[in-house]
């Protein structure tokens, strides 16, 4: 069975043009398939605050409104997402850029919450995504970029978590190929400390991180990211939390 690497990047290192090449590089070296999955919501945070529109966050998910939503296709879908694809290619790692739009890659359904509206954020089913687009593509040495946005099949963009979508891809393709799901940012794990590096915790099982989360030591963003990650870990797949910048070793909090 081929090996299958889904790398998500996020956090401080897409915004920072030096630590962005120096992954790209690492990720251009890395053997067999792949596929990066990439947010970017401080860029679009920036830009929302810079057209008058005022970010709002529950539980380390966006909240979507008809403003958000122009702000977050642009820049996922256009400004972040062409930038690596480029890039790559420079790399001589031949790229293609996706929403889950393209080739109808990710359907979703808009989200439907008893109290809370989050506007056009879509959930999508695993079972739905077109994994014969990515088998196809794959086949062909291309690489797949994708960003943070789904569709509704009704003409809609919806903006989607980043991590969520990772997770989804790589349970996707755990039939097909050996899988792994690795969430690159610029910490060097799972830290019992956000403040302190040192406090990294190289193994992870569900009970120990159920227990951290309880006692307020896992918060805000990383909750949503160890919730899908052990949701894909279940399912047989590989999964690693680790500083971007140290992609190619051995190091980062590897689930139980």
């Amino acid at each position: 069975m081929d090996k299958l690497t889904v790398i998500k990047i996020g956090g401080q290192v897409i915004d920072n043009a030096s630590d962005l090449k120096q992954f790209l590089s690492s990720f251009k070296a890395l053997t067999g398939h792949k596929i990066l999955v990439h947010g970017g919501g401080k860029k679009a945070t920036e830009l929302s605050k810079k057209l008058g529109i005022e970010p709002k966050m529950i539980d380390g998910r966006r909240i979507t409104d008809g403003d958000t939503l122009e702000v977050v296709t642009m820049v996922y879908g256009g400004l972040i997402n062409k930038n690596i694809v480029a890039q790559l290619q420079a790399r001589g790692e031949n790229a293609i850029g996706l929403s889950g739009a393209d080739g109808n890659l990710i359907p979703a359904t808009k989200r439907v919450h008893p109290t809370i509206d989050f506007g056009f954020v879509g959930d999508f089913e695993v079972a739905n995504i077109n994994t014969t687009l990515l088998q196809s593509l794959l086949a062909q040495d291309i690489t797949p970029v994708c960003c943070a946005l789904t569709h509704d099949n009704r003409g809609t963009m919806l903006n989607t978590n980043a991590d969520s979508l990772a997770a989804g891809l790589a349970q996707s393709m755990a039939d097909q190929f050996k899988t792994e799901l690795v969430y690159c940012f610029e910490k060097s794990g799972v830290l019992i400390d956000v403040n302190d590096e040192s406090s990294l915790l190289k193994e992870l099982s569900f009970d120990a991180y159920q227990q951290l989360k309880g006692n307020g030591k896992i918060v805000d963003g990383m909750i949503p990211k160890l919730d899908n990650a052990f949701q894909t870990h279940e399912k047989g797949v590989g999964v690693t939390i680790k500083n971007a910048l140290q992609l190619n070793e051995t190091t980062g909090t590897q689930l139980i």
